[in-house]
Formats: C-alpha cells, structure tokens, sequence
C-alpha cells in the first residue's frame, strides 16, 4: 500500500512536521511494509515558510522583527530565484501571546511590515506572504505603519483607538512596496467585514468578548473608510476573498496592490501534491481542530480536493472533529478521526500530543490496511 501523509500542523502542540513524523511512525508500526511519503503542509499559516523552504531548498535569512505586543521576536524569510517568503505567524502569532495576555484590540502587525521590508532589502522583488494564525485584527494597520503609512494617531499600537482615527495616508506605503510583486496567500476567504468577517469569524479566538468584537468591527469600519473604500478601478478591497484572513491583514496588502491566491493551493504546487497524489493509494492530512473552518481554505480542504480529483481516498486525522460526516464526505473525505477520542479526552491527548498522535495513527492503520489488503484479494479473484 503507497501512502501520503500531508498534515497541517496541531495548532498550539505540533508543526505539521512533527504531526506527519508522529502518524507515519505510528501506521508503520502496524503496516511496516507499506510506502509511506511524508509531506508537511500549510495553508499560509504557521509553518508555511518552513515547508516552502523544505520543498524549494531555499536560502533562509534569520531577522529579528516587532511581535504582536511590541517585545522583539525572531523571524526567517526564505528566498528562493528572486522571491521572498514571510509568514505572518512568525511576527505576530497567536502562539506568540500567552491565553492570558491575548488580546486582539492591543495586538499589532507592525512585526509583518518589517519582515516585508526585509524581504526587500534581502534582494526579493516578489514578496509571498502568508497568513493565518494571528493573534491580531488591526485591519493590517500595524503593518501599513511599518512600511510608512502615517495618520492623525497611532497605526502600531493595536486597534483600541482606531475610532479617534481622521486621516490615513497610505502613499508612503505605496511607495515602499513600488516595483515589488505581493502575492497574500491566505488560510481562509473570507471577507474584512460584517458576519462573516475577520471580528465575528475569529476574534472570539484571540481573546475577544462580545463587546470587544463589536468594538473591533468598528475599528475595521473606520480603516476601511479612511484608506477610501474603493480602489482605481471601483472595487472595494473589504469584500475580496481573503480580506478578513489574519484580522484583516489580507485587507491592508490587497490595498497596497496585492494578488490574493489561497495558501493551500500555493503550497500544494510548490510540493507536488498532484503528482503525489497520483502515485498512492491512500491520503493522510490533519489538523488539530477539524471544524467549519476546515471547509473554507485549510489544508484538509485542498488535500482532499486533490485527492476526489484522482479518485483516491482520503482521510482525516484531527486533534478534534467537529463537523459532521454529511459535511466532510461532501468535500471529498472518506472518514474522519479524533485523537482526542482515541485518548479519552481533549486534555488527555494535549498531555502528550507526539504519544496520542501515534498510538491513533496505529489503529487507523489497523483499519485501512486491512480494507486495502481486502480490497486487493477481492481483485485478484475477480470480486
């Protein structure tokens, strides 16, 4: 049996490396015999630089930027024939802030600005920025400052006062980034505003409260008004796909002449996916959370996509599933398994993340082995 194992990563507990580590040495130790190849994803999120840089053999640059409360943190951009890649976890992540200090109205993307600066400087005149996982939703604010947006109050500090805000001048933003291709490769579609929008959709996530979230949705409102709600050709950036990924970031580099492309399907090219995929029997992706958010651009999206084109199966293994079978049968997948209920609990499997993966990843193979070994027999007797 040939295997592919292309996992995101456990969000909070596993890179995507150590979570594709963790299943295949898990199946192996059951179904020693079959082909196994190991794959880590992203969807623009974090670990995306890393398995970029993994796939192409680029040259990583080690800098140091602002991280999403204003203390220092180290960062890599990965360049490869005149592009640079930069992933926006990296500056201002939600891992980066401890649960108990998260909060999204203080948070700043001024960090991603600098890396994007960076990137320049280091010889790139195609910049990759990937997104997701971000502890902020300033709209992207923050990182406009970086590159020398101005206005009548603070950009940098976090989205608390937006509202006060009168004036935003974008040009010297635009000047920065003049002659250099942005590509926003996002982890999810959705737009800057209203219910589905970066505040509702994710900022519950990042510590918000309902009156935060409110609050948050009008700060968006007045950036979105202030940097003029359509551009040269009449469109208005707030509602193309991907102006909500990473609080609104995808917003701010759409407005600077961005072109958005979904993160899975940039990482997916770049590794091969497609050719992988034709070459095995059985797909593997995961994620630590398989929820609603899962069916609009993560990686358990995309691997599955590619998998139903090639009539090959798929299946899922997460940290917990929380869509039903209805819905992830429809976008491809053959089956879906819990870690968390292999292990009797969500704390249970947190307490040892490696150990839990790869005793699940054993009795799943003790299933679909079995099914590929029938399988086979069947067809050889002409069953």
């Amino acid at each position: 049996m040939r295997l592919l194992i292309a996992p995101d990563s456990f969000a909070g507990t596993l890179s995507a490396v150590a979570a594709a580590d963790a299943i295949a040495a898990g199946w192996l130790s059951v179904s020693p015999h079959d082909e196994v190849t190991v794959r880590p994803m992203s969807d623009g999120g974090p670990g995306f630089v890393q398995v970029v840089a993994t796939a192409l053999g680029a040259e990583l640059v080690e800098t140091s930027v602002t991280g999403p409360m204003g203390d220092e943190v180290p960062a890599v951009i990965a360049l490869h024939d005149g592009t640079g890649y930069v992933e926006a976890a990296q500056a201002c992540g939600l891992d980066l802030v401890p649960v108990a200090k998260r909060d999204p109205e203080e948070s700043t993307s001024f960090g991603v600005g600098e890396l994007i600066r960076a990137a320049i400087r280091s010889g790139a005149t195609t910049v990759v920025v990937g997104l997701g996982g971000t502890a902020t939703n300033d709209g992207g604010a923050g990182m406009l400052a970086a590159l020398g947006a101005t206005a009548d109050g603070a950009l940098d500090s976090g989205p608390r006062r937006f509202t006060r805000l009168r004036r935003i001048d974008l040009a010297p933003a635009l000047a920065a980034v003049d002659g250099i291709n942005i590509v926003v490769a996002t982890d999810v579609d959705i737009p800057l505003l209203g219910l589905r929008g970066a505040a509702r959709s994710f900022a519950p996530q990042k510590g918000a409260d309902d009156a935060q979230v409110m609050r948050l949705e009008s700060a968006l409102e007045q950036v979105h008004e202030l940097l003029g709600p359509r551009e040269s050709d009449g469109k208005d950036a707030a509602v193309m796909l991907g102006a909500g990924a990473a609080g609104g970031l995808g917003y701010a580099l759409l407005r600077l002449g961005g072109r958005r492309v979904p993160g899975i399907a940039t990482v997916m090219d770049i590794v091969g996916v497609p050719e992988l995929v034709g070459e095995c029997d059985l797909v593997i992706t995961g994620e630590g959370k398989f929820d609603w958010q899962s069916l609009r651009g993560k990686v358990v999206s995309g691997i599955a996509a590619v998998a139903t084109d090639d009539a090959k199966p798929c299946i899922v293994m997460a940290g917990q599933v929380l869509v039903g079978r209805r819905e992830y049968s429809a976008m491809g997948v053959a089956a879906a398994y819990s870690v968390s209920d292999f292990a009797g609990s969500p704390e249970a499997s947190l307490a040892d993340p490696v150990g839990t993966l790869t005793a699940a990843a054993a009795r799943v193979a003790g299933t679909w082995s079995a099914r590929a070994n029938r399988t086979s027999r069947e067809r050889s007797s002409g069953g």
